[in-house]
């Protein structure tokens, strides 16, 4: 009887440490989950929603680096301007976001020199020698 008794706890016993490994791995996916699916899954609906929202005449960049103006376009395919004249059609799924009118894609007008940085380029043109090479000596 003693021996039923013991044999009884000992499966208690190895029941109960039998749902910790269940317990882990449930863990284990709720953390896998909130660190990388989730994220992953809101930065696909926002693409997606920037995709659709691409209109004519609004400037985008594309995946693989490209800027330009959205010409026009249907459900999956957009015309879109790099340059004048040069129309290049992609897949919608390839905008990667819409510009800010102020951004002008990397292209700066460049503004009134500074004195400091004119007077600088001065002296340095003076120390040039006559092959082009500036001055060697240190």
């Amino acid at each position: 009887m003693g021996t039923m008794l013991i044999a009884a706890e000992q499966a208690q016993q190895k029941s109960s440490s039998s749902f910790l490994p269940l317990l882990i791995i449930i863990v284990l996916f709720g953390v896998f989950y909130f660190a990388i699916i989730r994220p992953q899954r809101n930065r696909q609906r926002k693409a997606q929603t920037t995709q659709r929202q691409a209109m004519p005449g609004q400037r985008v960049r594309t995946t693989a680096g490209m800027y330009g103006t959205v010409v026009s376009g249907d459900d999956r395919d957009v015309t879109i301007e790099i340059a004048p004249g040069v129309q290049v059609t992609m897949l919608r799924r390839a905008i990667m976001e819409v510009v800010p009118e102020d951004d002008g894609a990397g292209t700066t007008t460049p503004s009134q020199p500074d004195p400091e940085t004119s007077s600088t380029s001065a002296s340095s043109e003076e120390n040039k020698s006559a092959d082009g090479r500036g001055d060697l000596a240190i």
